[in-house]
């Protein structure tokens, strides 16, 4: 495909530059990428001649950040409403889902093949918007941390600018999920509350309110914020670790391939931990949006500290395992699309 067809697959300004001459004349700038000034703060796709440039830290590079992450998250968590189906029904009647395999059986016989894709809409719609605050918040607070520690410590706390970093992009998007994730508990778990997000929403609300949209947000962070916070710091930490011990090639040398592949390893790996970290905090957001005047008291009591930390964690570890590999292939398979390196594993140009 020629440069010129493949530009028009991708909105202008997310391949918008610095200058107002750059700008006018884009296509012979990615024609002479060669002859470009090397202070440009621009930075290449991991394969040379690519053609595409977005600079680091720009409104495109937030802007494709944002994009990216809709795609990863809410193409992703949409794709598992099955499992996730069967995970919500596990985690509020364990007597009568034992098991995978018999939650999968149950929900066929009494609902059909449609009925495991029940509350995909609210799932679709409310992890996009996730999505797209938890990465785009994420790179501008990664940033802005960097830049107030200064290089030096930037780089002596990376880890602790990740975990910042993720935290304060969660606490955002969890604002975003909480209606969408009430309303997709409610309709998981309670057949015929409402078929879905349209007439779930307003039949919810008449219920309880506008603020009980909300009634769950506390139990959301005190699950989203740990995960995140594991899922950023431990896929930065594990990429490194990748390119640094089991990887032969340094990371600009190797193919965009090869990158991705080590995006979703590391993606899997940091799932794993995820999943581990905030499962307890699941199930009390399961129980509490399945309740009417539910509270964390009546959950402990009736699933005790061992239930809340273990029922339905097999299936969520293997769930979020996949679920984290894919999004951050996606995510940076994304990046790479529209002219940006993947995320971790090395560090990108000092900007001047």
């Amino acid at each position: 495909m020629a440069f010129s067809d493949r530009k028009s697959l991708i909105p202008s300004y997310l391949y918008s530059t610095t200058s107002a001459n750059s700008s006018k004349n884009l296509s012979s700038a990615f024609d002479n990428h060669d002859n470009m000034d090397k202070k440009n703060l621009l930075i290449a796709a991991p394969k040379e001649g690519s053609g595409y440039k977005v600079e680091m830290y720009s409104p495109a590079f937030y802007a494709a950040s944002t994009i990216g992450g809709i795609l990863s998250c809410g193409l992703t968590h949409t794709a598992v409403t099955p499992l996730d189906l069967v995970k919500c029904n596990m985690q509020i009647d364990p007597a009568k889902f034992k098991s995978i395999s018999s939650g999968f059986g149950i929900l066929l016989k009494e609902q059909g093949i449609r009925g495991l894709f029940r509350g995909w809409a609210p799932t679709l719609l409310g992890y996009s918007a996730q999505g797209a605050c938890k990465y785009g918040f994420y790179e501008y607070f990664k940033k802005y941390y960097s830049d107030l520690a200064g290089a030096e410590n930037a780089v002596k706390y990376k880890t602790l600018i990740y975990l910042a970093g993720s935290a304060s992009a969660e606490v955002i998007a969890d604002v975003a999920l909480c209606p969408f994730e009430a309303v997709k508990v409610r309709v998981q778990t309670q057949p015929g509350f409402a078929r879905g997000l349209s007439d779930g929403l307003p039949k919810f609300v008449k219920a309880e309110g506008a603020a009980g949209l909300y009634k769950g947000i506390v139990p959301l962070w005190g699950r989203q914020i740990p995960y995140t916070m594991m899922k950023f710091a431990s896929f930065e930490t594990i990429v490194e670790q990748l390119y640094k011990h089991a990887i032969p090639t340094p990371k600009d040398q190797c193919s965009n391939t090869t990158q991705l592949g080590v995006s979703f390893a590391g993606g899997y790996l940091a799932g794993i931990l995820c999943a581990v970290v905030s499962h307890p905090a699941d199930n009390l957001v399961s129980f509490l949006n399945n309740a009417k005047g539910a509270t964390v008291g009546d959950a402990v009591n009736k699933l005790g500290v061992w239930g809340l930390c273990t029922r339905g964690l097999p299936l969520r570890i293997f769930m979020i395992g996949t679920l984290t590999g894919a999004q951050w292939g996606i995510y940076d398979s994304f990046k790479v699309f529209v002219g940006l390196p993947t995320t971790g594993g090395a560090a990108p140009p000092a900007q001047k």
